[in-house]
């Protein structure tokens, strides 16, 4: 988890223009996702001014500063400049008051303009922030993208999710992390997975070495980030273990506060883990559009099983 957010970052990922305090950006930390729209604050009313969020003036924020006095603009836009205060944000492309530009100047605080909408620009930066400030978890594990569903394939090292990872790759399929994915909680039911920076692109195959899967397969075959859809545990067939047979046990892991639905394939000499891995990656698709071939088994066994009691 970052502790913090250059304000410069957030100008580069948000596209945003710098209309003033272009030396402060690199200075100024964004330590918390949330944002404020000063509306109570515009009328004098700072008892709960959360001066630690970027501030965010929309159009009607603007107008109402339109219709204060000078005096009142600057009054209030001063006291809006706290020391922790990382920016004001101005959308729709409106122009920020002079008193705005004059008290961020003499407070250092970047003033920002985006052309985009208020709510759209909001949700922009809070996604990010979210993203970049949220609490992370390692797990070992390969990520890759399967038919556009993120699935993590764990095991205990060297059982082959790296060649698994490969294979599927060149099955047209995409790799965002292998050997440690950095989980984080988007929101109630999100998880996403990214590689750490040393090890984005790159993948380790036993006898090989370390190859970089983009610099060999191109960039279609590598993501940055994927939801977590589905896990898929490989374990090692013993005779003495009981594996699923039908899909109709229903196993998941608790990751944050998101529980992902998780299957457990036996790995042996001759089985392609790949295809089972692709397969299983289709069929939860299937699932999650309402067509369970579990439930269809289900149904022509019943089915069988009165036609045979009809007939006794």
């Amino acid at each position: 988890m970052a502790d913090y957010v250059t304000v410069d970052a957030l100008v580069q990922s948000a596209n945003l223009t710098v209309v003033s305090g272009s030396e402060d950006l690199k200075n100024r930390k964004i330590v918390v996702s949330d944002i404020s729209r000063p509306g109570l604050e515009l009328t004098g009313y700072f008892n709960y001014y959360p001066h630690e969020r970027i501030q965010l003036f929309g159009r009607t924020e603007i107008s109402y500063t339109r219709n204060m006095t000078q005096d009142e603009r600057t009054e209030v836009l001063k006291r809006m400049c706290a020391r922790d205060t990382p920016a004001f944000v101005v959308s729709r492309g409106l122009t920020p008051p002079a008193e705005m530009l004059s008290a961020a100047a003499a407070a250092h605080i970047p003033v920002l303009s985006s052309t985009l909408p208020t709510t759209r620009l909001s949700s922009l930066i809070t996604d990010y922030l979210d993203g970049e400030l949220a609490e992370r978890q390692s797990l070992h594990g390969v990520l890759v993208e399967i038919f556009g569903l993120g699935v993590l394939i764990t095991g205990d090292s060297g059982i082959g999710k790296s060649e698994t990872a490969l294979e599927l790759i060149q099955r047209g399929h995409r790799l965002i992390a292998d050997d440690r994915v950095d989980v984080y909680q988007q929101d109630e039911r999100t998880l996403i997975g990214e590689a750490p920076a040393i090890l984005s692109h790159l993948l380790e195959v036993r006898g090989i070495g370390i190859i970089d899967v983009m610099d060999l397969f191109g960039a279609g075959a590598v993501r940055t980030t994927s939801q977590i859809n589905l896990i898929v545990h490989l374990a090692n067939w013993t005779s003495d273990k009981n594996f699923d047979r039908l899909g109709t046990g229903v196993q998941s892991q608790t990751i944050f506060d998101v529980e992902v639905p998780k299957i457990t394939v036996p790995v042996r000499v001759g089985r392609n883990i790949a295809i089972i891995v692709e397969v299983a990656a289709m069929n939860y698709r299937a699932k999650t559009m309402g067509y369970d071939a579990t439930k269809k088994f289900e149904a022509n066994l019943n089915k069988l099983i009165e036609q045979n009691e009809a007939e006794s």
